[in-house]
């Protein structure tokens, strides 16, 4: 059996080394919170103490981590993945970070001699947990090719736009939209329940139009029971859009739409929704509302 690393299992990371190693693969997973790793060692994954054992004795890493800071703490220090790496061997950062990060990892992984590739996944749980993830692959031609048969593992489709950085800017740009269409989807709800309208009826109207989109069928039940388990949390999508407007705002391009999403999904993450499904932005917006009707009937009266 071939021999890979996994840095990092979170809700996405445990899915998707879980998927290598019933593939047959030899799975050495290291994760800053051991206990997370408990699962996956049941299941036949070696446990490392470290970054730099997890790699020991490897051709292929995979980084699945929450930001660019914890991946370049992983990659670095005394017992970093880069004091231990092979010459040659190819860092396969799964994480959602900025371009310009993924950019100087790279650098950072050609100075020991490893190769890198960001590929940045679109989906949740539900698709990692069945193999059905988008890959969005940034790095050269042959390093993509290389990681190709463990993308086949890991999702349905992998989408090769670019040298390093391309990836994760298709990352940003497609959750620019599913922050978009998720705040879209809670406006209009808000405004059709404000006018008397059943909320179960506008999910079926919004679902039999034109702006029919999978996410409405992924979260509606959750919208109709007022009940939001994660499946891509608040304080993600928001760090995200936050990279995103970093961004826009670096290369001058205009984008009110992501800007008041950006300021919507931070409000919620500041309200003490950041670990609730990205769904609960409706909540937000319901009880801001609520609030401001409140307070006008008050002075109303």
């Amino acid at each position: 059996m071939n021999k890979l690393a996994w840095i990092g299992t979170g809700h996405m990371g445990l899915p998707m080394a879980r998927n290598l190693l019933k593939a047959g693969y030899s799975v050495h997973v290291y994760n800053r919170t051991a206990e997370k790793v408990a699962p996956l060692q049941q299941e036949g994954a070696t446990l490392a103490a470290t970054a730099s054992e997890a790699v020991a004795d490897t051709d292929t890493v995979f980084i699945m981590l929450t930001k660019g800071d914890a991946v370049k703490a992983v990659l670095e220090g005394e017992h970093g993945i880069l004091k231990q790496i092979r010459e040659g061997a190819c860092i396969i950062n799964m994480s959602t970070i900025s371009p310009d990060e993924a950019r100087t990892f790279a650098a950072m992984a050609a100075e020991v001699g490893a190769i890198y590739v960001d590929a940045p996944v679109s989906g949740t749980v539900a698709p990692a947990e069945q193999g059905q993830l988008v890959i969005l692959a940034g790095g050269s031609a042959d390093a993509v090719e290389r990681c190709q048969p463990y993308f086949d593992i890991l999702g349905k489709h992998t989408i090769h736009f670019g040298e390093v950085g391309a990836g994760s800017s298709a990352k940003l740009s497609i959750n620019l939209m599913l922050g978009v269409t998720m705040q879209g989807i809670a406006e209009a709800l808000v405004i059709g329940e404000h006018a008397g309208l059943q909320r179960e009826q506008l999910l079926e109207m919004i679902g039999q139009s034109a702006v029919a989109t999978p996410m409405l069928n992924a979260k509606q039940k959750m919208l109709l029971q007022e009940e939001f388990p994660s499946a891509f949390m608040i304080s993600l999508l928001s760090k995200d859009l936050g990279l995103l407007m970093d961004e826009a705002r670096r290369d001058g391009i205009d984008l009110p739409l992501a800007a008041a999403a950006d300021r919507t999904f931070a409000d919620a993450k500041e309200h003490g929704k950041g670990e609730m499904d990205m769904a609960a932005i409706w909540l937000e917006l319901q009880e801001r509302n609520f609030k401001n009707k409140s307070h006008s009937d008050k002075q109303n009266n």
